[in-house]
């Protein structure tokens, strides 16, 4: 049995169905699962931590991202695109992906996750080229050396530019072979027991590069293994045009008709869903998750959270693909949707504590899980602590709930734990030598990017 005990901790925010706050308080953890949260434990332990002066909250989840996309940041010949003319133009690089282009992006992107107090990632991998290899093995290969909690998506195309799609035909697969390959990893991967640390999703791209019978198959054997549905969905008014002149109608009405709502389906984006499909996310537990920065670089427009909060539309936070972000920091992308939605709904915007529940519980439920997104006695030991006497933070300690949306935290937290394991410790990674993977990582960026 493995031990931790985290004492003294100055401000403890559970998350929990209380709003319960804890002051000067221990934190008792064995073989990943918290047994006990209290003053004084008389608890001894393998590993202790002195947590004086420290903030500690639940272990952000992070329920949509595209770690291969860390190797095409900020390229200057897309800085100005928006969503279709972005992806057609990126779809030219993301065609030469490779197992070490995945393995390395991967542990990238997740590091800064994890340095920035996430421990839950999904992965919406959608691109398999031809011979590339095990993409979505290497990534949870990447996630158990960072000690990340992964769940990782058979993401899917099978419409080319030849088709009516915008991807090139090198990326694209037939419904036949995606489905076989979806069963495989499922088969090979797939836990759903307390504390899992990898997870399969089916994850079609999207409605206008994927057909209608990808669509019905992914459905129909996701619910066979009990596994979750994703996909991008009403991102632009490019997207809902595009689906009502090939299809005739709108694009959740689309999805509606292929059996994709329910509490076991969550979209990435959202943002252009009118007043009656909000009432049917509603109506059946279809989620949300919600990627301000993204949105906003690709100019997408602004998803109506405030109105899906108040309608009890289950909503998550995510950072999207690097790519469309340029970084892979959910406690920025925290900051960033609290002062977007005050900018654009002034009272009736959720609250600084309100964005952290969607970043830890609001996200958690979006994937399913009741074992993470709270700091509670039988759940998992999941969290990330930061020194409350920072240069940055001095004068902001009046509201812990509400000060990592309102004021934010620059630089990295002091300590990342994920299933009663430290992963991060004073603000490096305990798991990976960073220098070295970012040496690494960056010539093979050079070389990969060196292939147009």
């Amino acid at each position: 049995m493995k031990t931790l005990l985290i004492k003294n901790i100055s401000q403890l925010v559970s998350c929990d169905d209380q709003d319960n706050i804890y002051k000067n308080v221990d934190l008792y953890c064995e073989d990943g699962v918290i047994r006990a949260i209290g003053e004084n434990l008389n608890k001894t332990a393998d590993e202790v931590i002195d947590a004086s002066h420290m903030l500690c909250y639940p272990g952000l989840v992070n329920t949509h991202h595209h770690l291969y996309q860390q190797f095409s940041r900020n390229l200057p010949q897309v800085q100005n695109m928006e969503l279709f003319d972005w992806l057609k133009t990126l779809y030219e690089i993301w065609k030469n992906l490779d197992t070490e282009v995945i393995r390395l992006s991967s542990l990238t992107g997740m590091g800064e996750l994890m340095k920035n107090g996430c421990t839950t990632c999904f992965d919406h991998h959608y691109v398999f080229p031809a011979g590339s290899g095990d993409l979505i093995g290497t990534q949870f290969a990447a996630a158990e050396e960072l000690g990340m909690r992964m769940h990782c998506s058979r993401g899917s195309m099978d419409l080319s530019v030849k088709d009516g799609g915008l991807p090139p035909d090198s990326v694209v697969q037939t419904v036949d072979e995606i489905m076989t390959d979806s069963a495989r990893l499922i088969e090979t991967y797939h836990d759903d027991s307390f504390g899992s640390m990898r997870s399969i999703v089916l994850a079609p791209c999207s409605p206008f590069s994927v057909s209608e019978d990808l669509l019905r198959q992914s459905a129909i054997l996701a619910r066979q293994y009990h596994v979750r549905l994703h996909t991008h969905l009403c991102e632009t008014k490019d997207e809902e045009n595009y689906m009502l002149e090939r299809e005739g109608m709108r694009p959740l009405v689309y999805m509606q008709r292929l059996g994709w709502t329910g509490p076991d389906v969550w979209y990435a984006h959202g943002i252009h869903f009118n007043d009656e499909e909000l009432q049917l996310l509603a109506e059946t537990g279809t989620g949300v998750c919600h990627c301000p920065i993204s949105n906003m670089k690709l100019s997408s427009g602004i998803a109506r959270i405030p109105e899906m909060l108040r309608l009890g539309v289950p909503v998550g936070l995510g950072v999207d693909g690097s790519a469309s972000n340029d970084g892979s920091s959910l406690m920025e992308e925290m900051r960033v949707a609290f002062l977007l939605h005050r900018l654009n709904s002034s009272k009736k915007a959720p609250s600084g504590y309100d964005i952290l529940k969607i970043a830890t519980r609001g996200s958690a439920r979006l994937l399913g899980r009741t074992d993470i997104g709270s700091l509670e006695v039988g759940k998992c030991c999941d969290l990330f602590m930061i020194d409350s006497r920072r240069l940055e933070l001095v004068g902001s300690g009046y509201d812990a709930c509400s000060v990592l949306s309102t004021v934010g935290v620059r630089g990295a937290v002091d300590y990342t734990v994920v299933h009663g394991k430290v992963t991060v410790r004073e603000g490096k990674l305990t798991g990976i030598y960073e220098e070295l993977i970012s040496e690494q990582a960056q010539k093979k960026c050079d070389s990969y990017l060196n292939m147009l």
